[in-house]
């Protein structure tokens, strides 16, 4: 259903109703001009790129064109595919961009990111009161703000107005479920594209993305996307006659219930600076797809990613935590193992195997693409691969000690029997890269 069926916004609030949409005018001037510049500022340096990605065992170019822009050291993995942020502007990080407009135009993201955060948890408030009625409609937080005042003001004020009726608890756990780590940012000019994919359930059209849950999310935490359609270089609505379903050359946000094509599907029209957001639990229970309009077209998602295992912090802890298994001698500066236990071989060999899968290829495969805009990441890479280097050594020295006589042939055996089945998973996932690179 579109705005021009009847019982759109009856589906909307009885099947949609955690789906919040604004129009751009409830966006400040300033903020809209700061994040349009800065999305034509990275397409003008080339910083968006087509994604290697892997669906049901096959690699798969997507259509859309991305970057990912957010904390230092934050990574967010995507069907299989992990991407590493260029960092926004955050104190006590020593960050050298490319240009200084690319500077700008991380700045003016992370502006956007502290805004969509406010909007979100409002949202969250509004919805929370108007699902217990506990107090009037005339008590939710004027949406209207003055941009000038600084994040913390504003979140301060937000906090304030909200803990008549917001206990301490929940106002923690609405910031977090909103306090968004990155923003994924996508571009595609559909004239450009040779084929795009039709929406199989609905009859809506040509699809930018289709029907997914986004991953690797905290639980319940809200997804906000801004959108911004390019003027002038296609017609905006369509001049054909309307026939039943979207105008297609509107950009729109489609969602149904998933796992469920019997309830009608929502398709919402996007223009230039409108945002939405997905509160709670929508994401789970509900998928969204992009539906493709004429003109080309960036998005802005905020999410709120679980980076318990993707950060730089993470991996060198893990690093840290393999590495205490190896040991010099002080005299001869030979290496040896400390312990030759089943279970710290097993930990060692699969932080082994995470270091070099899951970020090291995944980094390298993905060339220099972040050098367009920084070299940040190229330190702590190389700190990474030191790492790695010194854990193929230790694999080497298993092998090693495991072959010598004085082993006791029952625990040499336990050992062996574990060992090998991570070397073979290994030797299984390096034959898979060396194929996608060959595939390229």
């Amino acid at each position: 259903m579109t705005p021009a069926d009847a019982d759109f916004h009856q589906l909307w609030k009885t099947k949609y109703s955690k789906l919040i949409f604004r129009k751009s005018d409830t966006i400040p001037e300033e903020l809209h001009q700061m994040v349009q510049e800065g999305f034509l500022t990275l397409r003008k340096h080339d910083c968006f790129f087509q994604d290697l990605v892997r669906i049901k065992g096959k690699d798969f170019v997507t259509p859309v064109s991305r970057i990912l822009i957010g904390n230092p050291g934050c990574t967010y993995k995507y069907l299989n595919t992990r991407l590493f942020t260029v960092p926004w502007p955050t104190e006590g990080y020593d960050i050298k961009y490319c240009s200084p407009r690319i500077h700008d135009a991380c700045k003016a993201l992370i502006r956007l990111n502290d805004y969509l955060h406010i909007e979100a948890v409002k949202a969250l408030q509004g919805q929370n009161l108007f699902e217990t009625k506990e107090i009037k409609d005339s008590t939710v937080i004027d949406r209207e703000q003055n941009f000038a005042t600084s994040f913390m003001e504003k979140e301060s004020v937000s906090k304030d107005q909200s803990s008549c009726c917001v206990s301490e608890d929940d106002y923690i756990s609405l910031k977090n479920r909103t306090s968004y780590n990155l923003t994924l940012l996508n571009y595609m000019d559909p004239l450009q594209m040779l084929y795009l994919k039709q929406e199989p359930y609905f009859g809506m059209g040509n699809m930018a993305v289709s029907w997914h849950h986004d991953e690797n999310l905290v639980e319940r935490s809200t997804v906000a996307v801004y959108s911004y359609s390019c003027e002038g270089s296609a017609v905006e609505e369509s001049n054909e006659q309307k026939l039943k379903g979207r105008d297609p050359a509107v950009w729109h946000v489609g969602l149904k219930v998933a796992w469920d094509i019997e309830t009608p599907g929502l398709a919402i029209p996007l223009h230039q600076g409108d945002f939405y957001l997905m509160l709670d639990d929508l994401n789970v229970t509900h998928q969204h797809c992009v539906l493709a309009g004429f003109s080309p077209r960036f998005s802005s998602t905020h999410r709120v990613a679980d980076c318990s295992r993707g950060t730089l912090e993470y991996i060198f802890g893990q690093c840290e935590l393999a590495l205490q298994n190896l040991q010099t001698d002080s005299e001869s500066m030979a290496l040896s193992l400390k312990s030759l236990e089943t279970a710290v071989v097993k930990q060692v060999e699969e932080i082994h195997n995470e270091v070099e899968f899951e970020w090291l290829r995944q980094f390298w495969f993905q060339g220099k693409r972040y050098l367009k805009c920084t070299d940040w990441w190229l330190k702590p890479m190389a700190k990474l691969e030191e790492f790695w280097r010194k854990m193929e050594v230790m694999t080497s020295l298993v092998l090693s000690e495991v072959g010598k006589e004085e082993q006791i042939e029952e625990q040499r055996n336990e050992t062996l029997s574990c060992f090998l089945l991570v070397l073979t998973e290994r030797q299984k996932l390096r034959k898979e890269w060396t194929a996608s690179w060959e595939g390229i």
